[in-house]
């Protein structure tokens, strides 16, 4: 029975049963608590705890949860059971069956016939374990199902009471087992093998609260939950193990197609699926991975350096070097994604929408890697054999953080090829530096934004005091002075010429959020004066005003004025918008995949970040330019609707990844389907009050994220005044019409380069004229020739090269050794060594005769036998340096 088969089953058997089918929801959950969706309760939490009515008629549901487990991520393929994506399949009751009604349909499905669209497994090989205590549950299982008090065992609280592992619903539970047989394990059911017994089905009586605690079963029980509920899980894929007839998930049709691939391109054949070698674990790990980063990447996830980035960077990198290590010689990542979206689309249809842009970010962090992976490799090679050259055992933290920090090698990796190289490595010691640079970015976070404050002079104002924003409806608003503070401490009053943090009751300033900029303005209260510099918002609630009092002062108590600059929030609105027209028209340019990644905006300009993994060219620029500036000229109306969540996303709003939105969102909508945003920033009227708009260029600002810049409004016209005038400004000098300015560029451009080749080969004929010469002069150290020069100053290292390899080139099959040096004006002294095909027959190197030279010129130089260069900074030690090389060339 094919996997997508056993998902249809199992939600048609519960749909009969009076439960409604709910869609799978997003690995990503706005949850403090979890990276990614870790149970198939997790979207049903709310309904559990009783904080929302579960929106289910008839009080039942069931659904098929994606879910990612990452926290032993280094254990995936050691054992043959678990994976970091599974499917776990729930059926849900919200206070209406409890533990007969759950245990009852799971044995219903489980052994009824596949006729009647059961799963037709044998009664007898199903073993159950229940909690310690739970008498009722056993007793349920016994009179009522039939199954033997010997096939029944108790388990205590680290198996058999589930929870999330962090403050949430909780309870007993009762696991099902199935029997592989004695070639599994030995008897005496999950207690004595839980191998041979492989537990495929958690029913979880949901009727309790746990609080805070460490691991499985040291926490404390808070209290009964609202109503007794039911939470069960089976594992789709240990199903279709003992349907498939397979030895393990890893067998299932699934993820079989990925190890052949694997196969395939490695040239290494996948041996033996029950055992713990390390090229069958290699296979395991790229099965595993490739599909839990294809789904991960599915639910809007990119490659990055923290929180869900990192882990699927992670993943895809464990993938790359399995695979290499495997025999892999080039890219295989297009392969393994393609094998695995095809096996997974059957049940996800949303991957062939998504599957360009999957595909495009997985290459992109192949081909990233793999020029990491190589450098990173050589130094810690070169690392591992000093530390094992000194007798010792552990990788120093330092030596860890700086393959991290400047090289981009991850932790992870490094510490799998220390132990690979029978090494540790200083964690504590890595840790301790990872800590300090994080303590620094977060000062400089600090100094930027709250000027070194104790956040927590904030908390008062942020539980108490929470601002009232007026700024959508006026520019103007009446408020009273609620909050002062200077240098981290609050006070009661302000003098001129003083800097202070106004916290208001109520403001129509605009605190920075979503890419724009707070607002400008003024506070007045009286003759007093206070320019408002920045507005910053405080745990999502707080505006803090960062303003200098100009003029009088200012006391805590007192009724204000708070006015916005009329002008730095029109342009700002400008800015705004078109950061919105111009993610519409990257949309249709690009594609869906081109979703955005960041933003700033400012009055006048923006700057907008988006995940795509290619440069675009003059025509993609020039389309998207054009579709900005149609629907500015369109004169649409800018409508803004409050609504849910879910009502958004139904209506088609565009919700950004990464975002966390509350129960009401602001949808942005500009053109009807051109352009609908949740957004919570100030915006124009009419799309034509946005002004004209003009894109700067684009860039690279990462790994697969791509930078557009533009101006807007006025600013964007002066620009275009600057461009035209530096336009006519050109064709005068050349005497041409404007249009012609480029043709004549690029003729002179042309013009210039064959100049520039000209004089280059020049040069080179005259640099190359006095080889000869310096052959000619050369020492005879016993039928070795020995050229050594100091060449006129301001000689580049490119031309002791060129010469050096000319000289080589004429000695043919005559020994010789060449060392090469100059001085610039910057006070470098770049050399060049080089030796010929007999002299390093006979034992001479360039490589170790520059590293000679090096020591007498304050330098370094690396290379080949044949051919080194290198840079000094004491030119005076030459001729030493020369005495030196001679002195070995006659040992």
């Amino acid at each position: 029975m094919q996997t997508h088969e056993i998902r249809e089953r199992f939600t048609q058997h519960f749909v009969k049963a009076g439960h409604e089918a709910v869609p799978s929801a997003s690995l990503i959950l706005d949850d403090p608590n979890l990276l990614f969706v870790n149970a198939g309760m997790v979207p049903f939490k709310p309904y559990f705890l009783g904080q929302q009515n579960p929106p289910f008629p008839n009080g039942k549901a069931t659904s098929i949860q994606k879910c990612v487990r990452t926290l032993d991520i280094e254990e995936v393929g050691i054992t043959t059971r678990h994976n970091t994506f599974f499917q776990m399949a729930g059926n849900f009751s919200f206070g209406q069956y409890f533990k007969k009604g759950a245990i009852e349909h799971a044995w219903t499905l489980l052994t009824g016939s596949v006729e009647d669209g059961g799963y037709g497994l044998d009664p007898q090989r199903l073993w159950v374990t229940v909690y310690l205590d739970d008498d009722e549950a056993a007793e349920i299982w016994e009179q009522h199902i039939g199954v033997p008090a010997e096939r029944i065992q108790r388990l205590g609280m680290a198996d058999n009471y589930w929870s999330m592992g962090i403050p949430g619903p909780c309870g007993p539970c009762s696991e099902i087992y199935y029997d592989r047989g004695p070639e599994y394990g030995k008897e005496g059911g999950p207690v004595a093998d839980d191998n041979r017994y492989m537990e495929i089905w958690n029913l979880v009586f949901m009727e309790k609260e746990r609080g805070e605690g460490i691991g499985k079963d040291n926490f404390e029980i808070l209290g009964d939950l609202p109503k007794k509920n039911i939470d069960t899980g089976l594992g789709v894929e240990r199903v279709a193990c003992i349907l498939q007839g397979v030895d393990n998930v890893y067998e299932t049709d699934l993820l079989r197609p990925v190890i052949e691939a694997a196969e395939k391109v490695t040239g290494t054949v996948y041996e033996d699926p029950s055992t713990e070698r390390i090229n069958d674990i290699r296979f395991r790990i790229i099965a595993d991975h490739s599909r839990t980063a294809m789904m991960i990447m599915l639910d809007g996830v990119t490659p990055g350096n923290v929180g869900r980035g990192y882990i699927l960077r992670r993943l895809l990198r464990r993938i790359i070097r399995s695979a290499r290590l495997l025999g892999a010689k080039g890219r295989t990542m297009e392969l393994f994604m393609n094998t695995i979206m095809d096996t997974m689309t059957p049940s996800y249809p949303e991957i062939a929408d998504n599957r360009d842009r999957i595909l495009k970010a997985a290459v992109a962090e192949e081909t990233a890697f793999l020029r990491t992976l190589e450098s990173g490799t050589h130094l810690f090679e070169q690392a591992a054999s000093q530390v094992k050259k000194e007798g010792g055992t552990t990788l120093s933290g330092a030596e860890a953080f700086t393959l991290h920090d400047t090289y981009g090698f991850p932790l992870d990796l490094t510490l799998e090829m220390a132990a690979e190289a029978g090494l540790e490595v200083d964690r504590d010691g890595f840790n301790a530096l990872m800590d300090e640079q994080i303590a620094r970015a977060k000062a400089d976070s600090r100094a930027k934004k709250h000027g070194h404050a104790d956040l927590s002079v904030y908390r008062q104002f942020v539980d108490e005091h929470p601002t009232e924003f007026t700024g959508f409806e006026e520019l103007n608003s009446s408020a009273k002075v609620i909050g002062l503070i200077r240098d981290g401490e609050q006070v009661s009053e302000a003098a001129e010429g003083e800097d202070v943090e106004v916290i208001l009751d109520v403001t129509p300033l605009y605190a920075e959020a979503g890419g724009q900029l707070g607002d400008r303005g003024t506070i007045q209260a009286g003759s007093s004066l206070l320019h408002v510099g920045d507005v910053q918002k405080i745990g999502k609630k707080l505006w803090v005003h960062k303003a200098t009092v100009e003029r009088g002062g200012i006391s805590l108590g007192e009724d204000v004025e708070a006015i916005v600059d009329p002008k730095w929030r029109h342009a700002a609105r400008q800015a705004h918008s078109a950061t919105h027209l111009i993610h519409a028209a990257l949309r249709e340019v690009l594609g869906p995949t081109a979703v955005q990644a960041g933003s700033m905006n400012k009055p006048g300009y923006l700057r907008f970040d988006f995940n795509y993994t290619e440069g675009l060219n003059a025509e993609q620029m020039e389309a998207i330019e054009k579709i900005t500036n149609e629907a500015v000229d369109s004169d649409w109306k800018v409508n803004t609707i409050e609504t849910s969540l879910e009502e958004a996303k139904a209506m088609g709003a565009m919700a950004l990844f990464g975002e966390n939105y509350g129960d009401v969102v602001r949808v942005v909508e500009i053109g009807g389907p051109f352009s609908m945003e949740l957004c919570g920033g100030t915006h124009v009227a009419h799309s034509s009050q946005i002004g004209p708009v003009s894109i700067l260029g684009e860039s690279s600002v990462g790994s697969g994220v791509r930078r557009i810049e533009a101006y807007s409004g006025l600013d964007s016209f002066q620009y275009l005044s600057k461009e035209r005038a530096l336009v006519e400004g050109m064709a005068t000098a050349m005497k041409a019409k404007p249009e012609e300015v480029p043709e004549r560029v690029a003729a002179l451009t042309q013009k210039l380069k064959e100049a520039e080749k000209t004089i280059a080969e020049l040069h080179r004929k005259q640099l190359l004229s006095g080889v000869n010469e310096l052959l000619a002069a050369a020492e005879n150290l016993d039928g070795l020739s020995f050229v050594h020069k100091r060449l006129p100053d301001g000689t580049g290292a490119g031309d002791l090269r060129t010469l050096a390899m000319e000289m080589k080139s004429k000695l043919g099959n005559e020994a010789g050794v060449i060392v090469l040096v100059a001085a610039d004006d910057r006070g470098r002294v770049p050399f060049v060594v080089a030796t010929s095909k007999p002299a390093q027959e006979a034992g001479h190197s360039a490589k170790e005769l520059a590293g000679v030279l090096g020591q007498y010129i304050s330098g370094n130089g690396g290379g080949k036998p044949d051919m080194a260069q290198g840079s000094g900074s004491d030119i005076g030690g030459f001729e030493q340096g020369v005495n030196a090389i001679r002195e070995q060339l006659q040992a």
